[in-house]
């Protein structure tokens, strides 16, 4: 498989150059194929999002990025991958088949967001400051599972839908430095 570069455009959309092996891509539902030629950018119809609190520590942000994304893909398995393989045949995990980009926001608008992505129905994994004291999977539910929505003290998001929907979502948030 090729290596693949992005770029942010002036919009904050991402463009992969067409040098990625395209065939896992076209029916995954999540790229306009009709971009999927020659040098043309790949275009995705969809957006996965995170939105960290821009008050966590830096080991927390990366743990907090990292148990987000893992939801989104058993929820919405289209947006994985293929697995990989290398050039000796050695087999790897299957990834997202598209960038994830990273955003950070007040306390405030990341609570703004989580209620923009309830309104529209979005798939999308919420991280807790409580989750930062459980050990485990089990306490991490019970600990969500005891707030009431308006009362959760979130410190990360992640969503995933039609791009201009998650764009109005994080609506201002702004890239992770």
């Amino acid at each position: 498989m090729s290596s693949v570069s992005s770029t942010n455009t002036a919009n904050g959309d991402t463009e992969i150059p067409d040098t990625a092996n395209t065939a896992n891509t076209e029916n995954s539902g999540t790229v306009d194929t009709a971009s999927v030629s020659g040098d043309a950018p790949v275009r995705f119809d969809t957006k996965i999002v995170v939105v960290l609190r821009d008050d966590l520590e830096p080991w927390q942000r990366l743990n907090v990025t990292a148990f987000l994304v893992s939801g989104l893909g058993t929820a919405v398995p289209e947006v994985v991958g293929e697995p990989y393989e290398d050039a000796d045949a050695v087999a790897y995990l299957p990834m997202f088949r598209q960038p994830v980009m990273v955003f950070e926001a007040s306390k405030e608008t990341l609570t703004a967001a989580h209620g923009r992505a309830l309104s529209r129905a979005l798939p999308r994994a919420i991280f807790t400051s409580d989750l930062f004291a459980t050990g485990n999977d089990r306490d991490n539910r019970a600990a969500v599972r005891a707030v009431p929505t308006g009362a959760l003290d979130l410190v990360g998001l992640a969503v995933h839908g039609p791009r201009n929907t998650v764009d109005k979502v994080v609506k201002g948030a702004r890239m992770h430095p």
